[in-house]
C-alpha cells in the first residue's frame, strides 16, 4: 500500500520528532553499554549507527521536499 504524500510529510516529522531522538538515545546506550572500542573501530560503529536509522524509513523520506504532486495546480 503506497502512502499519499501528505501522510509521507506526516510520518516523516513523526520519526525525526519523535524517533530520532529516541533512537539516538538506544545508540549511544548501546554504545556505552559495552567496554570502550580501539578508536578506528569506534568510529566505524558510530557511522554505521548514524547512517543505518535511515535505511529502514528511506522509502517515506523520498519526494518528501518537494512540491505535492496531488495538488491541484492553482489558476489565477
Amino acid at each position: 500500500m503506497a502512502l499519499s504524500y501528505k501522510a509521507r510529510r506526516r510520518l516523516s516529522l513523526l520519526i525525526l520528532l519523535v524517533g530520532m531522538p529516541v533512537y539516538v538515545v538506544i545508540a549511544v546506550s548501546l554504545m556505552n553499554s559495552i567496554a570502550r572500542l580501539p578508536i578506528w573501530l569506534e568510529v566505524p560503529a558510530y557511522l554505521i549507527l548514524g547512517f543505518g536509522w535511515i535505511l529502514p524509513f528511506k522509502r517515506v523520506f523520498i519526494g518528501v521536499g518537494q512540491a505535492d504532486p496531488d495538488a491541484k495546480p492553482d489558476s489565477d
